[in-house]
Formats: C-alpha cells, structure tokens, sequence
C-alpha cells in the first residue's frame, strides 16, 4: 500500500496519513486559508496563528489565494513566540496556477511560492486545475479566450522534478477526474499522492474515492461544509434536514457530523473558518463516531455536486462543457 493511516495520533490528537513515496506524515484535518471573497493579510495571519495555537499542524495555500505571504510571516511569529519548535512540525500544502501549468514555468513558480511562504520546502504542491492558461497573466476569473490544454506529461515531469530536488515533499493534483488521473499515472515516474476536491455529504464522490484509494492516492476534501459564505458556495449541506436530525441525536454540530464522516470515509479534509469558536469545534471530531445506520443514512443523500467548474470552460477549449471538464462525474 503507497500510503496508510497511522494507528497512533499525535500529541494533538489529529490522525496522520503516511503519504506514498516520500512518507512524508500528512495530518488528515487541515487548516485552508481560501477566502472568497478575499480578506487582508492580516486578518489572515492572526487566523492561522489562532489555528496553530489550537492545534492545527496542516496549512493549505496556493498562489492564486494571495496567502501565501501571511502564512509564511504567521509561521515565523509562531516559532518566535514559541507555538512550535520549528517549520518541521507544520505540513504546508500550496497550488500551482493554470497560468504556471507549463512544463518550463512550474519550477520558477514553486520557487516564488517558497519565496512568499519563506520557506525552503513544501510538504505537498499540486496541479490547481487540470487546464492552463496564457503564461504571466494572473487572473481569476480567466478570461475565455486565455484557456490552453494542460500538456500533462511535461507540467508532470517538472512537478517529479520539483520534488526530486527537494522543493516539495509530495506532489498531487485538484480537481482531478478519475478519467484524468489516469492519464497522469500512465506515465508518471512519481504518482500523485494527493488529489483534492469538493466533497462533503452531499457530493460524495464515490466513484472517484474507490479510484483514488485502489490507485494508492489520498482523496482531500475541500469544502466538506458546503463552503457557506464564499462567493460559490452555499448552505445546502449545513441546513440538510437529515445531518440536522443527526447532529441533534448526538449532541454535536452539523459541521461536526460532516467532518466525522469524511473521517471516517479515509478521506484528508481542508477546514476554512477564520472564527476561533468554529476552529476550535472543527477539531474535536476524533473522540466519537458515527453508527452504522447514521453513516448509511448519509450515503444515501441524493447527490449533486456544488463546484461545477463553469469558470474552467471555454467555446475556445479546452474544456467546452462541464460534462468535458469533469469527464461525466456531475
């Protein structure tokens, strides 16, 4: 098997997946640093300062997001202050950008990332999308007429490369098919150890979850609470009758239920709430579980996915439909 689940927790109590190829330990509750809309650098910094001093060890980033930077000056005060001993009790996640997915601009574009993060290595860097985009243009939304077919097999062997040097632990993609996937691992030299993407409840992913775990690649969840409060998102998994009627049963939050269920599924899980309360209610999920019939209730939700990638498509390709984009996993 390329990754386990380790039996022990840590001292904090959040289980670890021991990741393929680099055994590098990825906590499976991570702390993501997205705001949409953006919010300042310092309002930021403070969060992930309040979420290391709870407990959180995993960060997600990307260059796109714009928090690079205050992660990196987070982590440094954390040291200072003594919150953590060193960058090596920290797992930091960061995204390279459609504008970046060409197989000459991928190194050049980890190393700004490192430059903003302040850091010598990553812990996990993955493909953002699967599509790219007219170079040196950093936008979003892109514009239609920027969007470029991703050559696969060059931005993958710049990735390998990335981690062979030690720039990054791990490499992984987002947003990623099983269709797509597959075309990685036909050739891939390094096989991806982590694909991340929407999935909560109501958008289980089944299909792709039985892929990526006979494939030896940890599935992460990105909004497993529906991403309530961004400009995509929505309430539906929050105000969903059924996790309401559990998460009453057992005296927990509906937030709760959710990231418990990821839990229990095997599946890596990306919290985002800037407020402490919030932060500190996302961890306590590791001392309780779900019974059989509250887990086969859940599975049996109607299921439809929230992300619809409508951004991503293009008259101009590569992508002209979501049916395209998701290869018909809508």
């Amino acid at each position: 098997m390329d990754g386990c689940l380790e039996a022990s927790l840590s001292p904090l109590s959040i289980p670890e997946y021991v990741l393929g190829c680099s055994g590098r330990r990825m906590p499976l509750l991570g702390f993501g640093t997205a705001a949409s809309p953006p919010v300042g650098s310092q309002l930021t910094k403070t969060a992930i300062l309040q979420a290391i001093e709870l407990g959180y060890r995993h960060f997600d980033t990307a260059s796109l997001y714009g928090t690079e930077q205050p992660l990196g000056e987070a982590i440094l005060e954390a040291i200072a202050v003594g919150l953590i001993k060193s960058r090596d009790e920290l797992f930091i996640t960061s995204k390279l950008w459609c504008s970046d997915a060409h197989g000459e601009l991928v190194l050049p574009a980890l190393q700004r990332s490192l430059k903003n993060l302040r850091l010598e290595h990553l812990d996990l860097y993955l493909i953002h999308w699967p599509v790219s985009s007219k170079p040196g243009i950093y936008e979003f939304p892109i514009k239609r007429e920027d969007f470029l077919a991703m050559d696969f097999k060059a931005v993958w062997k710049a990735m390998e490369d990335c981690q062979r040097l030690g720039l990054t632990k791990s490499i992984g993609v987002s947003n990623f098919s099983c269709k797509k996937l597959g075309d990685i691992l036909a050739f891939a030299k390094i096989p991806p150890a982590v694909n991340q993407v929407e999935l909560n409840p109501l958008w289980q992913q089944k299909k792709l979850r039985e892929f990526c775990k006979a494939n030896g690649i940890l599935l992460t969840a990105y909004a497993p609470l529906g991403a309530q409060g961004t400009i995509w998102g929505s309430n539906r998994v929050l105000e969903c009758e059924l996790l309401k009627e559990i998460a009453k049963q057992k005296g927990k939050t509906v937030a709760q239920i959710c990231l418990r269920w990821a839990y229990e599924q095997g599946i890596g899980i990306l919290v985002k709430s800037f407020n402490k309360d919030r932060m500190k209610s996302n961890l306590e999920i590791f001392n309780w579980s779900l019974s059989q019939e509250d887990v086969k209730k859940i599975n049996d939700i109607p299921q439809s996915r929230l992300c619809s990638g409508q951004d991503y498509i293009s008259k101009y390709g590569p992508f002209n439909t979501t049916q395209e984009l998701w290869d018909g996993e809508i």
